[in-house]
């Protein structure tokens, strides 16, 4: 399915924005997902586009977008509260949609700041989806990003891969996993940080694409709940 170009207004402090959007939107749609992109790279990239595609074929209307950052042309990720402001942005853009429940959603950095936007009070989606969870920088878990993640009370899923040194020494990431209220943890085997399996190449958007249907399991359960 087809996504159209849409421009979402975000409160920065350093004054009023726009930032990209792509709004694939489904008749009667099973949920809502709003999708955030990993540091790195931007809502086009092929993982985040086989995702979007086989969650809007399985019923659910999808909004990527992007955080100011990339709207600039940057490489590196801006302030948090950017990021933060930007997931508030999207959140009122939906709401003027007329669609008042989502679930937000994000590869690593996006899901990491969705999460942040969420215990800060910022957000409030009707639950979180984490794809790859940066808990650390790789070889750094003595700079976990966690302190928050206990004050969420949504229900979150966890999407890791096995090797994932984001999530290593896994007795760190798990006794994490344990503080939060409502989370549950979908591992993919031998999968990194990109869900990439050794031994067993397949195109970005081919993986993006098969993680829709634990994704979307998810989503339609808790907005069934």
């Amino acid at each position: 399915m087809s996504a159209r170009d849409v421009r979402i207004p975000v409160a920065l402090l350093t004054g009023e924005a726009e930032v990209s959007g792509l709004w694939a939107e489904v008749a009667d749609a099973r949920a809502t997902v709003a999708l955030a992109h990993g540091a790195g790279a931007g809502m086009d990239h092929p993982f985040l586009e086989g995702l979007a595609s086989a969650l809007a074929g399985d019923g659910f209307s999808v909004l990527r977008f992007v955080f100011p950052y990339v709207e600039a042309g940057r490489r590196m990720p801006g302030p948090a509260a950017h990021a933060v402001a930007t997931w508030a942005g999207v959140q009122a853009w939906l709401g003027g949609q007329g669609i008042g429940s989502f679930v937000a959603a994000g590869k690593s950095y996006g899901g990491r700041m969705a999460s942040v936007a969420v215990a800060e009070g910022a957000l409030s989606p009707g639950a979180l989806v984490y794809l790859g969870y940066p808990l650390h920088p790789p070889g750094r878990p003595d700079k976990p990003r966690a302190d928050h993640l206990p004050a969420i009370t949504v229900p979150q899923l966890f999407v890791e891969g096995e090797n994932d040194p984001f999530i290593a020494p896994r007795e760190q990431f798990d006794a994490v996993v344990a503080t939060c209220l409502d989370a549950r943890v979908q591992w993919v085997e031998g999968a990194n940080h990109s869900f990439e399996v050794k031994g067993a190449r397949r195109p970005a958007e081919e993986i993006g694409a098969g993680l829709a249907g634990v994704v979307g399991e998810f989503v339609a359960g808790v907005a069934g709940s």
